[in-house]
């Protein structure tokens, strides 16, 4: 690829480059980020992707895209290194491997003032919930009055954990209401998995001590606990207390058969990451297990994106710039690049165990960043190797279980292109969006739209309209206002560009129950951070729209296209078959082609289902949503001013709705967390 395709503009900026370490950054002509790059000599690096011929290779494919630049300069390389995964994260570049992870880890929370008698609300903490520290499940901020432990990889691991420490150490896990309300103990006493508190069968103070052992071994310091339980048991015996020791002696056996059945327990490791990467078919997965408390929580896999493209670039620039750098393994280029992304947003242990070495560099950057000396051990030994050996063979397991979803996509996406005679030159374009409507009775009328494109379900894209000005439960309408608003913008845009097309828009025909401009009140599902991508999409007339209905909604359909001049061979309905049984069901045409029914085997109809079914599900979440806030009047405090997400939940928590809140005094509002006796009084005005 030479320079005689850029514009001199870029040209001149290549040239201009300094000789310093930095970060650049490529993008097309429509503005989407192509690649994201670090270099110890910006002007090096740079310049050799447009003065050498990169013709017939991936780096060339992308070089030729490249319409403008962006640089920033760094004091060194390790600063480079980390705005580089931090812009990969934030930009989502097309050419980079890129790690995305969406959910926040859980933690296990043991709530409870740490210096025991704080201030809540702004008054004393005399609640006597406050005086027994609960434990929970938790995911979200953390906030410094409580206790957390983890992270853990999964649900199941907390809950498990939870499950554990309730045999154990028979810590409460009931909420905060409940527990303030119960006049005799629940079940949980009754099969011995909670010492009472809540009717005091058990003081603050040994109470107070079955936390601090819970918590110590959450920390990992078993043997410390099981030496304080053996004491304690003695000083019990010896003051003739043989009831308070024999519950001490059960709670001994019952932590060491937990020790003995967690066989990967160890004093020395504590808290450890253990990584396995695995490269295969264009594909890479990545397993995470995590030691927590010397405890293995288990593990989670993840599936970069972009890995064949951005392995290949790499390896091409760092062969004419590095030598001997072009021969490190993919699945090295891949760990390192979950390292970097990963532990810039998510806590980090002291120690790794990783089945391919790590750069000095990379470990550098990451100590100045988090404040943590992090140690890395790339052949470790006894049980560590064992915890290595686990986490590679998951590895291998997950990244073949992926390929052979793909593979099975694929081909249900070619049997559906066959079936329906659409285009199958490049079936990763092929799009295909889905259309819904959900209510109950009328109410909280929602229609949603799923985009399924190359070969999966792309959840970026989706959106919720909410529909209004309509007779409530008229499916018909419904879907005359969604698809108007969703194509309508659409077939304005073709015509602009092809004025000359036969694109002529009128107004939709109907029944007149489509009110005349309907403002555009569409929502993502809180995607709004893709809203971006969703907007380029939108941007785009699908392969396919699929309704989930028969006849009379591709009825409105077919009047809504035509009203729009455009094609009405991309709509067909999914028709419920005999007695609405899975698999019967029919495609129903807009075009006037008769239906189809594909047999209950078929991949086409498997892929038809999996899409219609997403649609049904994106859509009854969202009225289901919409029709909760209705009911229980969530707008109402959410207009109050200092009344955050967090503060209202905390209320609808504690009083177990709006009208609980409503209900209470302003005195009784100070006593939830983060309400003062300002807010509590203006709370309470508002609602009354």
């Amino acid at each position: 690829m030479n320079s005689g395709s850029h514009s001199d503009e870029l040209l001149k900026q290549v040239a201009a480059l300094p000789g310093l370490p930095g970060v650049y950054r490529y993008f097309d002509a429509e503005g989407q980020v192509l690649y994201v790059g670090k270099a110890s000599n910006l002007k090096k690096r740079v310049s050799s992707y447009f003065q050498k011929n990169h013709d017939g290779t991936r780096i060339g494919h992308m070089v030729s895209r490249i319409a403008r630049m962006e640089t920033t300069v760094v004091r060194s390389e390790a600063e480079a290194l980390l705005l580089e995964n931090n812009l990969i994260k934030t930009l989502n570049p097309k050419f980079n491997i890129l790690f995305r992870d969406d959910k926040s880890y859980p933690y296990l929370k043991i709530t409870g003032l740490r210096d025991g008698g704080g201030k809540a609300g702004g008054k004393a903490s005399t609640q006597p919930f406050q005086r027994f520290p609960r434990m929970a499940y938790y995911r979200g901020a953390v906030e410094r009055k409580h206790s957390y432990y983890g992270p853990y990889p999964s649900a199941w691991a907390v809950k498990e954990s939870i499950s554990l420490l309730q045999k154990v150490f028979r810590l409460r896990t009931c909420e905060d209401t409940i527990f303030a309300n119960r006049t005799r103990p629940c079940l949980l006493y009754q099969i011995k998995r909670c010492t009472g508190p809540c009717v005091e069968l058990i003081s603050p103070e040994e109470y107070g001590r079955d936390v601090a052992d819970a918590e110590a071994f959450l920390r990992g310091e078993t043997q410390n606990v099981l030496k304080e339980l053996e004491a304690r048991m003695a000083g019990h015996a010896e003051s003739l207390a043989y009831e308070e020791a024999a519950a001490v002696r059960d709670q001994i056996q019952s932590l060491s058969k937990v020790l003995h059945q967690q066989a990967v327990e160890t004093v020395s490791d504590r808290d450890v990451d253990i990584l396995a990467a695995k490269v295969q078919g264009g594909r890479a997965c990545v397993n995470l297990a995590m030691v927590r408390g010397g405890r293995h929580l288990g593990d989670r896999a993840y599936f970069p994106t972009h890995v064949e493209d951005a392995t290949q670039i790499e390896a091409a620039m760092a062969a004419e710039g590095e030598g001997a750098a072009s021969m490190i393994d993919p699945a090295q280029r891949v760990l390192e690049a979950f390292v970097a992304q990963h532990y810039l947003g998510a806590p980090a242990p002291h120690s790794l165990i990783t089945s391919h070495p790590v750069s000095k560099d990379l470990l550098t950057a990451l100590t100045e960043q988090l404040q943590l000396k992090m140690t890395v051990t790339h052949q470790p030994r006894e049980h560590r190797r064992i915890w290595l050996e686990m986490a590679q063979k998951n590895a291998e397991l997950a990244l073949a279980r992926l390929l052979a979803e793909e593979g099975s996509q694929q081909a249900r996406t070619r049997a559906l292109a066959d079936a329906l005679g659409l285009p199958d030159e490049s079936l990763e374009t092929l799009r295909i969006e889905c259309f819904d409507i959900s209510h109950t009775a009328g109410e909280s009328t929602q229609a949603s739209c799923v985009v399924f494109e190359e070969h999966k379900m792309q959840n970026a894209q989706y959106r919720r309209f909410k529909i209004a000005g309509i007779t409530p439960g008229d499916d018909y309408a419904a879907m005359r206002q969604v698809l108007t608003r969703r194509y309508e913008p659409l077939a304005l845009a073709m015509q602009e560009a092809d004025p000359e097309g036969g694109v002529d828009i009128a107004e939709p025909e109907g029944d007149g129950s489509h009110p005349a401009p309907v403002p555009p009140q569409d929502q993502a599902d809180g995607l709004g951070a893709n809203a971006p991508a969703r907007k380029k999409a939108d941007r785009r007339l699908p392969d396919l729209v699929l309704i989930d209905g028969g006849k009379g909604q591709v009825g409105v359909a077919r009047e809504v296209f035509e009203a729009l001049g455009l094609d009405t061979s991309l709509l067909v309905g999914v028709e419920k078959g005999e007695g609405r049984k899975v698999g019967l069901e029919e495609l129903v045409f807009a075009d006037g082609r008769p239906k189809v029914y594909l047999g209950h085997d078929s991949a086409a109809l498997m892929l038809i289902a999996q899409i219609r079914d997403e649609a049904h599900r994106f859509a009854i979440t969202g009225m289901r949503a919409q029709r909760a806030k209705v009911r229980t009047g969530g707008s109402r405090l959410e207009d109050i001013p200092g009344v955050g997400p967090k503060k209202r939940a905390r209320l609808l928590q504690r009083f177990g709705g709006v009208r609980g809140v409503t209900a209470a005094t302003a005195e009784d509002l100070c006593t939830v967390e983060g309400i003062s006796t300002e807010l509590a009084d203006a709370i309470y005005r508002a609602l009354h």
